[in-house]
């Protein structure tokens, strides 16, 4: 089966992205939001807040593809 990056809709907190990453990579998904959060602290917020909603309307939602 071929891998898509899909938001993922039974591992989301706000709009799946983390979660949909975490599957695509094969990692837990509290790593990657952990991930998010250093990057958004040691960056002033502002490039990972705006990767992230750019991500939200990027990224298919899950139930698109099944």
């Amino acid at each position: 089966m071929e891998k898509k990056l899909v938001r993922t809709e039974s591992d989301k907190m706000i709009a799946g992205v983390c979660g949909g990453f975490a599957e695509y990579f094969d990692i837990d998904s509290t790593i990657v939001r952990l991930i998010f959060v250093l990057i958004g602290l040691l960056s002033f917020a502002i490039p990972i807040v705006l990767f992230y909603i750019i991500s939200y309307f990027v990224i298919p939602q899950e139930n698109d593809f099944r």
